[in-house]
C-alpha cells in the first residue's frame, strides 16, 4: 500500500534529496554495463540488484545526516513499450519489471524505515522516444494512451508518485498527467532543455509549463528541470508564476550539450564544488526550491555538496 499517495510530503517545503546519474556512474564509475542504458536491465540479476542497493544507500544515508526526506525513484525510465524492441522485450516482461522495481524501492524504504524524514516513492516515466533529440511530435491524446498502460501497471503497486523525468516536448507531458490523473497518482514534470534554456523542440520552458498547466487544470504537484548544466537555463528564470511552479533540480554535472554528451565516450564529471554553489544561488534566487539531485555525470559526491549547500 502507497503510504504518500494521497498527502506528498514534499508539498511541505522541507528540504527533499533524490540521487544523481545512476546509469552515468554505474557504466563510467563503476564498470557496470547497462543494456541501452536501460537501468531496469540490472534487475533480474541480483548482482545487479546489489550494486543498486549500495548505489541508492549511499543517498539514503545522505539524506538521514542532513535531515532531509528523500525521493526514491524506481528503475522504470525506460520500462515502456517504446524500447521493447530494442532491449528483445514484451510487454508481459515490462510489466513485471515495473511491479519489481516497486517493490525493490520498497525493501529499500524499509532497509532505512530509521530515517528522520520521509522517503517517497517514485515511479521515473521516460518519454515515448529519445530524451535528447525527440523523434517525431508527440500529442497530448496519444501520449495520454500510450502512458496510460505504464501507469496503469504501477498504480496496482505501492508507489506514491510518478515523475516524468527527462520530458522534450510539453504535448506529451500533458497526456502523462492526465493519464496519472486518472489512475490517481500524483505527477511531476521535469522538462529538459538546451544550452539556450529551451526545450529541444525549440519551446522556451516557460511556455512549456504554461502549456501543460492550463491543459490539465495544474494538475501535476510540481514542475522540475533535469539533464542540464545550470549554465543553460538561469538566463530564462525569474519571479514569474511559471517559475515558482518549479520545485526541483537535477542537473548535469558537464556544460556540455545534449549533442556533445551523446558522442562522449568519457565521464564528464563537472565539478562538484562548483555545481554546488550554482544550486546555492538558485535557490536563493528561488528559496521555494526544495527538491534537490543530480543527473547525467553526477554521482554522490556531487549531491552531498549539494546538500550541503542548501541545507
Amino acid at each position: 500500500m502507497s503510504r504518500y499517495r494521497d498527502n506528498l510530503p514534499q508539498l511541505s517545503g522541507d528540504l527533499y534529496l533524490t540521487d544523481a546519474g545512476i546509469e552515468t556512474d554505474l557504466i563510467f564509475n563503476h564498470g557496470i554495463e547497462i543494456r541501452e542504458f536501460a537501468a531496469h536491465t540490472l534487475l533480474p540479476d541480483p548482482a545487479g540488484r546489489e550494486v543498486m542497493a549500495d548505489y541508492f544507500r549511499g543517498f539514503l544515508a545522505l539524506a538521514n545526516e542532513y535531515d532531509a526526506g528523500y525521493i526514491l525513484d524506481s528503475q522504470t525510465w525506460k520500462a515502456h513499450m517504446h524500447w521493447a524492441g530494442d532491449l528483445g522485450e514484451d510487454e508481459a516482461f515490462l510489466h513485471q519489471v515495473n511491479e519489481e522495481s516497486i517493490a525493490f524501492m520498497s525493501s529499500l524504504r524499509e532497509e532505512f524505515s530509521g530515517n528522520k524524514k520521509p522517503i517517497v516513492l517514485n515511479a521515473a516515466i521516460g518519454p515515448q522516444g529519445d530524451a535528447y533529440a525527440p523523434e517525431v511530435e508527440v500529442a497530448a491524446d496519444q501520449a495520454e494512451e500510450y502512458h496510460a498502460k505504464q501507469l496503469g501497471w504501477l498504480a496496482a503497486t505501492d508507489v506514491d508518485m510518478i515523475t516524468a523525468l527527462t520530458f522534450t516536448q510539453s504535448d506529451e507531458a500533458i497526456g502523462v498527467v492526465r493519464a496519472a490523473s486518472n489512475v490517481g497518482l500524483p505527477a511531476v514534470v521535469s522538462f529538459t532543455v538546451e544550452t539556450d534554456g529551451k526545450l529541444p523542440t525549440g519551446q522556451p520552458l516557460g511556455e512549456a509549463i504554461g502549456a501543460v498547466d492550463e491543459a490539465t487544470d495544474a494538475a501535476a504537484a510540481y514542475f522540475m528541470v533535469n539533464c542540464a548544466h545550470p549554465d543553460h537555463f538561469f538566463h530564462v528564470l525569474d519571479d514569474s508564476d511559471w517559475t515558482r511552479r518549479i520545485h526541483g533540480l537535477r542537473c548535469n554535472a558537464s556544460r556540455l550539450s545534449h549533442a556533445e554528451l551523446d558522442e562522449c565516450e568519457e565521464l564528464d564529471e563537472g565539478d562538484p564544488e562548483e555545481l554546488a554553489a550554482q544550486y546555492k544561488s538558485l535557490f536563493r534566487s528561488m528559496p521555494w526550491l526544495n527538491v534537490f539531485g543530480g543527473c547525467c555525470g553526477s554521482d554522490l559526491r556531487h549531491v552531498t555538496k549539494i546538500a550541503a549547500a542548501v541545507s
